[in-house]
């Protein structure tokens, strides 16, 4: 298990590593997101102190964008695409589907730690609507009788 002293040592590690002045900011977070899973407000405090810029600014553009966190997710975080194309095409059956059968809601993690579901923007895949993503997997053209055996993947 890992200390807080060494979480914070491997989140400066990150930082020193990709750290290009202000402009690398979106691919810092985006390693620690993938290092660490969520970026808590005491990384992106570090962050902001690290790299010389606002913590306004870091706060802005991780809560901009749908790939960062800023609560720990279950270990398989299902992002059911809203956007658009997907909506039209039956996403919300979709996180409906998975709503019931998790019994949790949108942006809650399973009491077992395994799911959390989300609700996010366009993930850019409209030709494949209604896509979702579990984790870095891609599922498409998904309805809600497909749920059962997406959740059977991970299980």
């Amino acid at each position: 298990m890992k200390t807080v002293a060494g979480e914070m040592q491997g989140v400066l590690d990150i930082i020193s590593k990709y750290n290009d002045g202000p402009s690398s900011l979106l691919q810092v977070l985006n390693m620690l997101q993938e290092e660490h899973g969520y970026l808590p407000k005491e990384v992106q405090q570090l962050v902001a102190r690290e790299m010389k810029i606002p913590f306004s600014r870091v706060v802005e553009v991780s809560s901009f964008y749908s790939r960062f966190s800023t609560e720990k997710l279950g270990k398989y975080a299902v992002s059911v695409c809203m956007g658009t194309a997907c909506y039209v095409k039956g996403s919300q059956a979709v996180l409906d589907e998975f709503k019931t059968r998790l019994k949790i809601k949108e942006n809650e993690t399973t009491p077992d730690g395994l799911f959390t579901i989300i609700s996010c923007r366009c993930i850019g895949a409209c030709g494949l609507a209604p896509v979702l993503t579990v984790n870095k997997d891609v599922h498409s053209k998904v309805t809600a009788q497909m749920v059962p055996n997406i959740l059977a993947m991970y299980t």
